[in-house]
């Protein structure tokens, strides 16, 4: 496993952040009110129903082997937490995280939100990053009836346990896999598909459907594997694939093993017709950099939540920022986190509290459109789903380019992928 990467985000960017040793709120006996919708102190704005700061939990990984993607979620927040505290913070008072690392661990995502939610009393809890440490989280979450929003982890089983208290502003894994489809058989049309996946939440939950949906798309599923997630090597499994000889080969996968196994497809010179994946590894920045998979990522596909040069308002000023900050394009994992300070800044300018069950019916009642958030149209099911559109990416010249649909698309698809050995 790579060595985590520290996350540097200055205190004089982060005003009010605050990391996982902080102080906890007042727990005396009885008081179950969540400690920022207690009285204002002396200081608070006359005219806000809140105190001077809101403290907010935020849960993701600092550490560990998915630090990169926390790293993005964390810059998303960043943005937008300074955006809204400069323009007057939420009915004049401050916005505050109260940031936990789980180490991309899922026991660690529970404590953390026993802590943020008993210790610390408060009203609402955002995170986490994969769907291994969310799914317990939000359960967590659930138990003590904490509204919990999720940004970013999409195994469909999430939002399917029957709470009232999660709402998931992306897409489901099911998702990613109907979108990879119907791109294929519009633009493609494979007669044969190889399905790998890590044995994981995310993993199995994005698999099963895929393989549902190109067998009722009329294409033959000619291997369907699973690895363990951070496997040192793969070659074994993608020896069988080769001898499959598929026209696609569709993954799930992490950054880590996304690199590793691109790296190893060239070096057994497998050549499909195309390789496409599951957004996650195969949408972060760092995959078409020479950290990540580098050359061997392009004319890679990806269904994918977001681009820079989506339409919805403020999403190209937010790209040019992020850049401007980092020297990297965003990728979808800050786009996702930066709209969700922005839904619930909604939400609170809505409840005037910060009364667990006042902000949970408001984020059941959320409406925003496609000018209120970088991210699109937020709109919750009964399940707490909301229903995100879609694209697919392609690495041109060793940048992600939108493909499709047409409607959304900067560039064509470029289709067949050219043969290892025909590459520079």
């Amino acid at each position: 496993m790579r060595k985590a990467v520290a996350l540097t985000l200055s205190l004089a960017m982060l005003v009010g952040l605050t990391a996982c040793g902080s102080k906890p709120a007042d727990t005396k006996s009885g008081d179950t009110q969540p400690a920022a919708s207690k009285p204002a102190a002396a200081g608070a704005p006359a005219q806000s129903p809140f105190p001077p700061e809101i403290e907010v939990g935020v849960i993701t990984s600092r550490t560990g082997g998915e630090a990169k993607f926390g790293e993005a979620q964390l810059r998303g927040y960043e943005i937008a937490l300074e955006e809204i505290n400069k323009a007057g913070g939420i009915l004049g008072s401050k916005l505050k995280l109260v940031i936990e690392d789980d180490a991309s661990k899922p026991e660690n995502a529970i404590t953390a939100v026993e802590k943020l939610a008993t210790q610390l009393k408060l009203p609402i809890i955002l995170g986490a990053y994969s769907s291994a440490a969310t799914l317990p989280a939000a359960q967590t979450a659930t138990k003590y009836q904490v509204p919990f929003v999720v940004p970013t982890a999409a195994a469909d089983n999430i939002t399917q346990f029957g709470s009232k208290y999660v709402f998931r502003i992306n897409s489901p894994s099911s998702q990613y896999a109907s979108t990879a489809i119907n791109f294929l058989k519009e633009a493609v049309k494979p007669q044969t598909i190889a399905i790998v996946y890590e044995n994981t939440n995310f993993g199995t939950s994005t698999a099963n459907p895929t393989k549902k949906f190109a067998e009722e798309a009329g294409m033959k599923v000619v291997a369907f594997e699973s690895y363990a997630k951070g496997a040192p090597d793969f070659k074994p499994m993608l020896a069988k694939i080769k001898q499959a000889n598929p026209d696609v080969i569709f993954f799930v996968s992490y950054l880590l093993d996304a690199t590793l196994l691109m790296r190893q497809v060239r070096e057994l010179d497998i050549n499909p017709r195309v390789y496409i994946g599951a957004g996650a590894g195969f949408s972060a920045s760092e995959f078409t950099r020479e950290q990540g998979a580098g050359k061997n990522a392009e004319y890679t596909f990806s269904a994918t939540l977001w681009t820079p040069d989506v339409t919805w308002k403020g999403a190209k000023e937010f790209a040019a920022e992020f850049q401007k900050r980092h020297n990297v394009m965003p990728e979808y994992h800050a786009a996702e986190t930066h709209a969700t300070l922005y839904l619930l800044k909604n939400v609170l300018e809505r409840t005037k509290s910060l009364d667990r069950e006042k902000i949970r019916a408001a984020l059941a009642e959320t409406n925003l459109g496609d000018n209120d958030t970088i991210f699109g149209p937020v709109k919750f099911d009964d399940k707490g789903q909301n229903a995100h559109p879609m694209v697919v990416t392609q690495v041109q010249n060793g940048q992600y380019v939108t493909v499709w649909p047409a409607a959304a698309a900067s560039s064509k698809p470029a289709i067949p992928a050219p043969a290892w050995k025909d590459r520079k």
